[in-house]
């Protein structure tokens, strides 16, 4: 029995001790003393406060679905039987915890209305006291990966039941490690947004609506004949399943549970729906209709779309996968057939809170919904919400539902009637878009600037590789030498922020296997989740060896991991010009005035390696304008408690010409082509044909970058004339559109139209007319006239003969009688 309290005897004793030298982590996380630290760095520098680990918990999982159920485990804290846990999330949302029989702690997440990290405050007294602090992830439905969530089986049929030939019975699966019980419950859970859009009184709510089944057995699988919903709970039209313990009351929020993806509830709609379910979705989309008409109108405020696939996919500052059409996973794409990859606008707009999405097919063009029902759309609502979310329309998912996924379902899915929806959801071309502009660094450590200046810059130490006033976006480098025997360096950590965002560092792990990311000097693990929505930044990372950072501005900044080099690509768009300063230069278009010391003034000499060195390490940065993390002894040794430059430290400034050197073959069968002088560099000073490959590689890649980033230009979206048709949907420089006419009807205009460099269409503008024949009309006229005439004189005619004639009778009656009266 006593060896049972024993680690709970020792954690009060030390945090008695703790107190008592006034050195605790109790609601000091964070925060550093004098002998001890509570910071995240105190696990690597081996200088954490005794009770560190009991009062700035770590939760496993560390992330969980937007709709809750999680059921997470806090680690390392100690708890006893009696602990009566309240888990407090985003500092308003308790959810009661509970110990198990292992004495670890547990806390149940809850439904929230916002993705991104929250606060976690764990209280063992039930509420008193929240002394234990945590953070949780909550993460899109859409984001998040199958293993965490319930799945619908054959998902369009859910969605499409009750529509001509769709009937039959529904099955979903789920992983019943996800509910711990024996016996489950299945339930529907609803969502609708109430009150007037944009106004105080707009929100949005879940709701508990019915039960599927009670008491299942939690065999990992349902299936169930739909039924019309009873008691008007088929107006509900956007909603979720959710499977949990039958131990729980119908409807219990915030318990362990497995949910599925929201989705359009067809399968429980009225009977009327199934009845005739073209007649009733136009009902619902004329309705929608009225009402748009009534909302502001956002579009004017959104991002236009990239012209080609290649932009979309490079502009990555900006533009994301949509994870509902991906090239990388097959274009399975439901809402927008005849596309093959569409991309999302990152950032909502900034008063409506908008979205923006741009498809485009095989060939690379942007699909339009002038000519496809797959085209590209604008959202009133931003699929992925925004800050500071929570209520419409920046609640993510649901919002978008309503506003812009439900409307598609009743004009273009359930019935034939995409006008409507096309009217008010019209695609963006991409005329008013413009490419961002890139630079680099990369290999041991080579630059190409925002204006294409290209050297070489081998300084040991920390330096900005760019800073902007417009929007305090600071971009920090650090290099380290290659090996302690060569004197040339590379790039291994990059550090980050922007205005009042967290800082983002991404380093080369130790063994140079890897890439770490840190917020706010705690490593962030990306084991669980791919995108990570922080403080005024988001950072993704589908492999350790890249990492992609976003910032609200539209600047995006690349990290990958090549051979045992980090190259870094920063994108700014065109408001940055005229604006930036550091080693990356001024982005203004001219070349000349790249190269500017701290100071202000430029390098005259390019081709001179010192006069360049000098110029690098003028950007050396300071203790305080330092972002990294030192959480090591070297690194404080190396670069917190010396000069950020280390003058000491002088590299080779041109490449050793030897026919005998062992690497010379390698490198003249490497380095071939533009670049190939950075290339040589590397191998035969840096000593690794390694390097110099993966420097090829990246100075490739950065030429493929800007070319793929080249300004566009678009004559916009061209439609066919009344009463004809056209050949051709590309609007790009050198396009051709193919205009003609429906039977009947003659092409005035042009027949053929292309696309020139002023951004104008070629040509005259199209029309269909019915055929002139001016002559025949005349002649008819005359026919029909003297026709007339003629008509008009026998009528005449005739009545004035029977006018005579009844003149004539009338005198022969009168002398008839005279006769007989004489008689």
């Amino acid at each position: 029995m006593m060896e049972r309290f024993t680690p709970v005897i020792f954690f009060l004793l030390v945090s008695c001790v703790c107190m008592i030298s006034g050195q605790t982590c109790e609601g000091s996380c964070g925060y550093k003393f004098d002998s001890c630290s509570c910071r995240s760095t105190c696990v690597a520098l081996k200088n954490c406060c005794t009770d560190y680990r009991e009062y700035c918990v770590e939760v496993f999982p560390y992330s969980g679905s937007i709709l809750g159920g999680t059921d997470l485990i806090v680690l390392k804290a100690i708890f006893n039987k009696s602990s009566e846990l309240l888990c407090r999330f985003n500092s308003n949302i308790d959810t009661v915890g509970y110990v198990d029989e292992g004495g670890q702690g547990h806390c149940i997440s809850p439904l929230l209305y916002q993705t991104g990290w929250v606060s976690l405050h764990i209280s063992s007294d039930n509420g008193t006291t929240f002394n234990r602090v945590g953070t949780w992830l909550s993460v899109h439905t859409g984001k998040l990966d199958a293993k965490f969530k319930a799945i619908l089986v054959n998902s369009t049929k859910w969605q499409y039941y009750g529509t001509p030939a769709v009937g039959g019975s529904l099955e979903m699966t789920w992983n019943t490690s996800l509910v711990r019980a024996e016996r489950v419950n299945v339930e529907l859970w609803g969502y609708r947004e109430t009150g007037k859009p944009y106004a105080n009184d707009w929100q949005g709510e879940w709701q508990y609506l019915y039960s599927l089944a009670k008491n299942q057995l939690n065999n990992g699988s349902f299936s169930f004949l739909p039924k019309p919903a009873q008691s008007g709970f088929s107006s509900w039209e956007v909603g979720a399943l959710r499977v949990s313990s039958s131990n729980n009351s119908d409807g219990r929020r915030d318990v362990q549970a497995a949910w599925t993806e929201d989705h359009a509830l067809a399968w429980h709609l009225e009977d009327k729906f199934r009845q005739n379910s073209t007649v009733w979705a136009l009902e619902k989309c004329l309705a929608w209709d009225q009402l748009e008409n009534e909302l502001p109108n956002f579009l004017s405020e959104i991002i236009d779309c990239p012209c080609t696939l290649a932009q979309a996919r490079a502009d990555t500052g900006r533009f994301h996968t949509d994870y509902g059409c991906d090239i990388e996973k097959g274009s399975v794409c439901t809402y927008h057939p005849g596309s093959v990859h569409c991309v999302r606008a990152i950032q909502a707009s900034p008063k409506y809170a908008a979205g923006q999405q741009c498809c485009y097919d095989a060939t690379g063009t942007q699909v339009l919904t002038g000519d496809s029902i797959g085209g590209s759309t604008p959202d009133r609502a931003h699929d992925w919400g925004s800050p500071p979310f929570l209520r419409p329309p920046r609640v993510p998912g649901q919002s978008h539902w309503v506003y812009d996924v439900l409307s598609f379902y009743y004009c273009c899915l359930w019935s034939d009637n995409c006008h409507y929806y096309f009217k008010h959801r019209p695609s963006s071309d991409c005329r008013r878009y413009r490419p961002p502009s890139s630079a680099v660094v990369f290999g041991d450590p080579h630059f190409v600037t925002f204006d294409g200046v290209r050297y070489s810059f081998n300084g040991k130490g920390e330096y900005t590789l760019m800073t902007s006033a417009k929007t305090q976006l600071t971009i920090q480098g650090r290099t380290e030498p290659v090996n302690t025997t060569i004197k040339a360096t590379k790039l291994t950590a990059v550090a980050m922020k922007e205005t009042s965002s967290d800082v983002v560092e991404v380093r080369l792990v130790s063994g140079h296997s890897g890439l770490e990311v840190l917020q706010n000097q705690k490593t962030l693990s990306f084991a669980e989740q791919s995108w990570m929505d922080l403080q005024g930044v988001s950072v993704f990372s589908p492999t350790s060896t890249n990492v992609t950072v976003m910032f609200p501005s539209g600047a995006g900044v690349e990290v990958r991991l090549r051979g045992e080099t980090v190259t870094t690509t920063v994108l700014l768009p065109e408001e940055f010009n005229d604006s930036t300063l550091g080693l990356l230069g001024k982005m203004n278009g001219d070349a000349k005035d790249d190269l500017a010391l701290s100071n202000g003034e430029l390098v005259r000499n390019l081709s001179n390696p010192e006069e360049v060195f000098g110029f690098g390490a003028s950007w050396a940065i300071s203790n305080e304008s330092a972002l990294f993390t030192y959480d090591s002894e070297i690194l404080l040794n190396t670069y917190y408690y010396v000069s950020r430059h280390d003058n000491s430290f002088v590299p080779v400034f041109s490449v050793p010409k030897s026919p005998d050197d062992p690497l010379a073959n390698q490198t003249y069968e490497i380095c071939t082509g533009e670049g190939a002088e950075y290339c040589r560099y590397d191998i035969l000073v840096g000593c690794s044909p390694r390097m110099g490959n993966a420097t090829k590689v990246s100075f490739q890649s950065h030429v493929s970058l800007a070319e793929d980033l080249k300004q566009v230009i678009s004559c916009g979206w061209l439609g066919p004339p009344n009463n004809g048709k056209k050949q051709g949907t590309r609007y790009l420089q050198g396009a051709t559109v193919h205009l003609s006419c429906n039977e009947g009807f003659t092409l005035k205009g042009s027949a053929e139209r292309k696309c020139l460099r002023n951004g104008s269409w070629s040509g005259n503008d199209t029309t269909c007319v019915v055929p002139s024949n001016i002559a025949g009309i005349v002649v008819g006229s005359v026919v029909g006239a003297l026709a007339l005439i003629l008509i008009i004189t026998m009528i005449v005619l005739y009545s004035r003969k029977q006018k005579r004639k009844a003149e004539r009778s009338g005198q022969d009656t009168t002398s008839e009688d005279s006769t007989v009266h004489q008689a």
